[in-house]
């Protein structure tokens, strides 16, 4: 059995399970066990597939419902009203959290990356609305249309963040 993961995507596909049965084990399925992580690459349909140490799976823990009023929630329906399931939303949390732990005014004096998406410049959020500065839904809507743009999912966009540090 193999987990593939499409960086590009975020969907993950994963084989069913397959009970074996031996001529010898009149309906007992066979055990398979290895001793040591193994590891090898393929190419298949223009994906190189890697196992072993060579990438790390992504987990997420699902966010759950926001308290409504806050940023999450503005999340929450935005991202719902488009359609994105309640992964795809707890990887847009872990995302911003990381990110920005979800402040509106939050600044990145390095980059000069800012609110909650961490637009980097911030003045890139006005093409959404004027009020970019201080405004959540309207970070959020610049920040969910660049990720939909750039990477298809937020899930794409943590992995993303997850590898290189920044999306």
């Amino acid at each position: 059995m193999v987990t593939i993961v499409d960086p590009y995507s975020g969907n993950m596909a994963m084989a069913g399970i397959l009970d074996a049965y031996g001529p010898n084990s009149p309906g007992y399925p066979q055990n398979y066990t290895y001793s040591s992580p193994q590891k090898f690459t393929f190419d298949r349909g223009g994906f190189t597939v890697v196992t072993g140490g060579s990438k790390n799976a992504l987990f997420v823990n699902l966010a759950g419902k926001p308290d409504p009023g806050t940023a999450k929630a503005i999340a929450y329906d935005f991202v719902t009203s488009l359609g994105w399931n309640e992964t795809q939303y707890s990887c847009l949390v872990s995302l911003w959290t990381r990110e920005s732990n979800w402040r509106v005014n939050a600044y990145n004096a390095g980059s000069g990356a800012y609110g909650i998406p961490q637009a980097l410049p911030g003045l890139k959020m006005a093409s959404v609305a004027s009020d970019w500065q201080t405004n959540p839904a309207t970070q959020i809507r610049w920040g969910v249309n660049y990720i939909t743009r750039r990477y298809l999912t937020a899930c794409s966009a943590l992995a993303h963040s997850d590898q290189f540090g920044w999306y």
